[in-house]
């Protein structure tokens, strides 16, 4: 532009805004797809196929078409849309490398084989039914089973063949896969001490099991603007990470009001992490079937169904607050008003109740840790017999991809940990193996990046060895939380680990690329060492190759022994440390 054209254009421009002459219009505001303010016109191609016909209807298609006719027979609506409705996504094809995983349609990178979620609200497990899961995954999955940081376990190299088998099996024993993928509320995390713990404010366990029973599956939710994550508590250590779910009740014993719930609601992570606010209201556990239904409500009414990367309840939040949000709750969906709510205490203890701890009825539960969840069904079959051979008929499976023993005679402590050891399962892990989570990566994943579970376990056998010293001399005593991401999308919750790592493709000095991770350092949820969830740090230019693994965490951790403060956790010596500390 010449400077003629320029002082024209600035003349334009000051006679447009001249006193007297009105601006122009501003170009309206594109509708959110919100239904109670937009109506239930489709706004993008998901929503279009969801109205069409509901996710929970594909059943039939498989039970009758699909698994009959084989994979190829499979409609692409289906395949990659309301197969999730009942727990099954395509697994990535094997032997492409990460760093083809953005240059490939999905198409390209998946295989005709099926991951398969089984559903275990609150993980509440029988060893009759971790037998049948074993045997689904001995006949029908390669073996496979990973426990996830949702309490639910998945299984891979399903055929579609073998699906209506393998529901069959299933819900002879009270369990499905109904709902634990798609938009929906997913399965519901729980307490895995519940109604066992002596020290529990209050037993959800009835809260979550009328929540299943009446509306997972129920057409009336079958449609949300997107995944929709539940979390219930009524432990003192708050052990279900309510901060990073849709809608939480944390258990609370109010002043006046006895035993109850703090509702929050709007949490979140993924690539652009949010955490949960309160919103301030107590919900007496009477209350709590009718407060979730009005609350989920509000997420199908009010939820941005235009965009599906602003679709989740977080962007809701963000933009009404909690003030609005529970005007709303109150007033048009429970038509009443809430007592106020009380903040719930700093936890006392780490809430994944790892090793033994005696129980209401004078029994004890044994909190063990698989390395980074990565199961088989061999393992849990083994596990079904050690459990029974002490008596015991029931475990837990933890969002924080551990499992715990029930109901263990005091007598058998002792030896049911030797066995639990001997088929992976540790009691007393090392503070690495004991923090350490990863997602399922590569290996399965079609949005992955770099493998983690073996990254992971090798990292944990690395530092075991390489952080003896302190561990021996007492330099460094409390878990330091590793979690491990094949992606950005957060499945390991890497924005709230200590060490968060995120799979990303990095540079080699030969000018290659290899499989590495971008860093996050410093987040964490409530806990007994912080009153506060926050999110980790970044280090501008901090990437490290998937092979220097070991080789940073140790540094990190070393310089974090050097340089802290009295008392001062990882957490709180990241975000305060010079950079240069933390490269």
């Amino acid at each position: 532009m010449t400077q003629t054209d320029l002082a024209g254009a600035t003349a334009a421009a000051t006679a447009d805004t001249a006193p007297g002459k009105p601006r122009p219009a501003r170009p309206a505001a594109k509708p959110h797809g919100q239904w109670k303010v937009d109506g239930r016109a489709p706004l993008n191609p998901v929503e279009v196929w969801k109205q069409d016909d509901d996710g929970l209807s594909v059943r039939q298609r498989i039970e009758t078409i699909y698994a009959k006719k084989g994979f190829d027979s499979i409609a692409d609506d289906d395949l990659h849309g309301r197969f999730r409705w009942w727990g099954l996504y395509t697994q990535r094809k094997q032997g492409i490398d990460g760093g083809r995983t953005a240059q490939l349609e999905p198409a390209e990178l998946e295989d005709k084989y099926l991951m398969l979620r089984v559903r275990i609200d609150g993980g509440v497990l029988s060893t009759a039914q971790l037998r049948v899961i074993a045997g689904i995954s001995n006949d029908f999955a390669r073996g496979t089973a990973d426990l996830t940081d949702r309490q639910n376990i998945q299984l891979h190299w399903v055929e579609i063949e073998s699906v209506p088998e393998i529901w069959r099996r299933l819900e002879a024993v009270g369990l499905s896969t109904t709902e634990a993928c798609g938009d929906v509320p997913r399965v519901i995390l729980g307490s895995p001490v519940a109604g066992i713990a002596k020290d529990e404010i209050l037993d959800p366990s009835g809260f979550i099991q009328e929540l299943n029973r009446r509306f997972i599956g129920n057409p009336d939710f079958s449609n949300l603007p997107r995944k929709y994550k539940t979390s219930i508590t009524g432990h003192p250590d708050q052990d279900t990470v309510h901060e990073i779910n849709d809608v939480s009740f944390v258990g609370v014993l109010h002043p006046d009001l006895g035993p109850g719930y703090d509702l929050w609601v709007g949490g979140g992570l993924s690539t652009a992490p949010r955490l949960a606010q309160r919103v301030g209201v107590f919900v007496p556990p009477e209350d709590g079937p009718a407060v979730w239904e009005a609350v989920t409500g509000i997420f199908r009414d009010y939820g941005y169904r235009r965009m599906r990367n602003k679709a989740r309840m977080k962007f809701l939040i963000e933009d009404w607050g909690t003030e609005k949000f529970r005007r709303i709750l109150q007033d048009e969906y429970l038509g009443r008003t809430l007592p106020e709510g009380i903040v719930p205490p700093q936890a006392k203890a780490l809430g994944d109740h790892i090793g033994v701890h005696e129980q209401k009825d004078g029994k004890f539960f044994i909190g063990t840790s698989p390395i980074v969840g990565r199961l088989s069904g061999t393992t849990l079959l083994a596990l079904a017999g050690v459990l029974e051979s002490h008596g015991s008929r029931r475990l837990r499976t933890t969002p924080h991809q551990k499992i715990l023993a029930l109901d263990i005679p005091a007598a058998d402590v002792e030896a049911a940990i030797g066995e639990l050891a001997a088929i992976g399962l540790s009691a007393r892990p090392s503070i690495f193996r004991r923090a350490t989570m990863a997602c399922t990566g590569i290996e399965f994943c079609k949005l992955a990046i770099v493998n983690t579970k073996d990254t992971a376990a090798h990292a944990v056998a690395e530092l075991e060895v390489r952080l003896a010293d302190l561990i021996d001399s007492g330099a460094l005593v409390n878990p330091i939380g590793l979690y491990i991401n094949g992606c950005p999308n957060s499945c390991a919750r890497i924005q709230t680990a200590d060490i968060g790592l995120k799979g990303i493709v990095v540079p080699t000095d030969d000018g290659g690329t290899t499989g590495g991770f971008q860093v996050h350092l410093g987040g964490g949820l409530a806990s007994v060492e912080r009153e506060e969830a926050g999110l980790g740090r970044t280090i501008r230019g901090l990437k490290v190759a998937v092979t220097d693994l070991p080789d940073y965490v140790e540094r990190v951790i070393r310089s974090y022994v050097a340089h802290r403060a009295e008392g001062e956790t990882f957490a709180e010596f990241a975000h305060r440390a010079d950079e240069e500390l933390l490269q």
